[in-house]
């Protein structure tokens, strides 16, 4: 081999370690070692806490059960949810929007956010209606015996099949979001003799404050009808007109975790001046209007979102304030909440496996999970606070980077992140995990998606069980 060659093999090796490391560092958030950690202990972390955490000896205890002896029994990746805050959530939806708006109120609980049997059930025994989008999610309600009739079914690319199943289930209502659609519900519903509930999502053109990829109430979205150029308000009187259809409301979402009330009451404006058009013009009267959920909650210790009952408040009075001043007779409302609900209730559990520094670079943490059982980090760039449950009682004093187990740079579940000193076999927790972990959670590298316990007085209760490699094979055929 001549100099040349060897030169030139150099040269590409190199080329390629620098597009490495320039992938690298597009993947995994900048280290930043001149962060300090934050000295906080557990108790000193405000609205992140699920309702009945606590710290005795030293360690995290949440519904009364200690976090280490959970994770020593279940195993870790796991998911725990404090049944108590959940329902304590439940109630307080409830009963603040029936308190500003009376029984004309209906709270659906956003399945979306976390579904499996066992909080369709709580959502059931606490008054509420469920939002589901997609067959299965339908098919879990039904499984865990939620009447249909209490069923708003959502998506803005239902299957004939998902429809089909929907109407032949009884739901209450199916929010349509185009005129293909609209046909299609027509069709089956002509088929069967049935007369179906719809409501129309409309895109209200307001642009909540939020991350771009949760943000579905401007224009450029692909949910609902869009008012440019007036298409919405035809596509109304297209509703009014289709066979075996029943137009009774209308619905719009603007976004998630959002923090500004007011992004809600300019939404809710535009929404009542609508309804007030179609009454003036086609003299049809809109007997409801779904909200759509979006509240935001506390991932990190410094954030103050709004409390449940303040945004019943705002959301009820800007109805009826605004159906007073455009002259429109107040329809039935609807919210559809479903992070504030589920998120601070659930914790993520992990064992530490690995750890290594990088002179210069960052402090690496790897646990038993990660993008497989969170992909928000990767996705989003989201933010959350760890502690080490086993030393839940001491400060924070360590800045790192916990990462997954899984074959991408990205993995990580929290970066640059306050943390007890970590040592291996550690539990580490994590808190408002609740939403959108377990619901979007895959099986990347063959990991078997986590179990899922709720704990209530003292009591720990696996309500599903952690996937085995069985499962991994379960369709596949020889």
């Amino acid at each position: 081999m001549s100099r040349y060659d060897t030169e030139l093999i150099y040269e590409r090796t190199r080329a390629r370690c620098s597009r490495a490391e320039e992938r690298e560092e597009m993947s995994l958030p900048a280290s930043d070692l001149n962060k300090k950690a934050d000295g906080r202990t557990t108790m000193e972390l405000g609205k992140v806490l699920p309702l009945t955490a606590e710290v005795k000896d030293d360690h995290l205890f949440i519904g009364g059960c200690d976090m280490v002896e959970v994770a020593k029994e279940f195993g870790t990746a796991l998911y725990v949810f404090d049944q108590a805050d959940l329902e304590a959530r439940m109630d307080e939806y409830v009963q603040s929007f029936k308190k500003y708006y009376g029984e004309k109120a209906q709270v659906a609980y956003a399945s979306k956010a976390f579904q499996n049997k066992a909080i369709v059930k709580l959502a059931l025994e606490h008054g509420m209606c469920l939002d589901v989008s997609g067959g299965g999610e339908l098919a879990v309600a039904l499984a865990a015996g939620f009447p249909a009739k209490r069923v708003i079914v959502h998506g803005n690319n239902k299957t004939p099949q998902e429809l089909r199943e929907a109407i032949e289930a009884g739901v209450g209502c199916i929010v349509v979001d185009s005129r293909i659609e609209l046909g299609r519900i027509s069709e089956i519903a002509q088929e069967m003799g049935v007369m179906q509930d719809v409501y129309l999502r409309i895109t209200p053109g307001v642009e909540a404050d939020t991350h771009e990829f949760i943000r579905t109430g401007c224009e450029d979205s692909k949910f609902g009808f869009t008012m440019r150029e007036d298409f919405a308000f035809k596509c109304v009187k297209t509703a009014i007109e289709t066979p075996g259809v029943r137009l009774t409301g209308l619905h719009c979402h603007i976004g998630s975790q959002i923090f500004a009330l007011h992004s809600f009451r300019e939404a809710i404006e535009v929404m009542i001046q609508f309804i007030k058009r179609i009454n003036d013009e086609y003299g049809y009267e809109i007997e409801g209007l779904d909200l759509g959920g979006g509240l935001g909650i506390a991932y990190v210790a410094e954030e103050e979102p709004p409390t449940i009952e303040s945004f019943a408040k705002l959301t009820c009075t800007a109805v009826k304030e605004l159906c007073a001043e455009y002259g429109v007779k107040e329809p039935r409302i609807a919210v559809e909440p479903g992070r504030s609900i589920a998120a601070t209730p659930g914790v993520t559990l992990y064992t530490v496996g690995i750890l290594k520094t990088l002179p210069g670079i960052r402090n690496i943490v790897a646990i038993d999970g990660g993008m497989s059982d969170n992909i928000r980090t990767a996705l989003y760039g989201s933010d959350y606070e760890p502690v080490i449950a086993n030393k839940a009682g001491q400060p924070r004093t360590k800045i790192v980077t916990l990462v997954g187990k899984h074959c991408e740079s990205g993995d990580a579940v929290a970066a640059n992140a306050s943390i007890q000193d970590p040592d291996l076999g550690d539990i580490v927790c994590m808190f408002g995990t609740g939403a959108y972990c377990h619901s979007m959670s895959s099986r990347y590298n063959g990991q078997t998606r986590p179990g899922i316990v709720f704990v209530k007085d003292g009591q720990a209760k696996l309500v599903t069980r952690r996937e085995s490699y069985a499962d991994l094979m379960a369709c596949d055929l020889d």
